[in-house]
């Protein structure tokens, strides 16, 4: 079992940053594939980018791309989404998940393919 806690949520201003944090605990010592998705009212839940467990591999969702980053530190235990030039269509509960089927990768893009997930951290960019 593995616990996933996000942080680092927040309001911003359009064109703004966050970086986002996400926290893994609990049998860690399995390798994880890592992924963020989001979701916005009344939309369902998409994907926003992932990494493999060495962190040489990322996906990033087209509407991201350029400006949202993913990283991890294993040492820490944590992954981190760097997002730059927030726009109001960004404004979302963003969910941090960890699988570890996909360690080595190919980065997998679909919700259901992670079995573990984080309780959320809200994001809203004021226009």
């Amino acid at each position: 079992q593995v616990q996933l806690v996000e942080s680092g949520g927040g309001l911003v201003q359009t064109g703004g940053s966050l970086r986002l944090s996400c926290a893994a605990s609990g049998r860690i010592f399995n390798r994880y594939a890592m992924g963020w998705f989001r979701q916005a009212p009344g939309k369902e839940r998409e994907f926003v980018a992932a990494i493999t467990w060495s962190g040489d591999s990322t996906g990033y969702a087209e509407s991201v791309k350029g400006r949202f980053t993913i990283s991890r530190d294993n040492a820490k235990n944590t992954v981190y989404l760097q997002m730059n030039s927030l726009k109001p269509e960004d404004t979302a509960d963003y969910y941090c998940s960890a699988d570890h089927r996909w360690a080595a990768g190919p980065v997998r893009s679909v919700a259901g393919e992670y079995a573990f997930w984080g309780q959320g951290t809200q994001v809203t960019v004021s226009s």
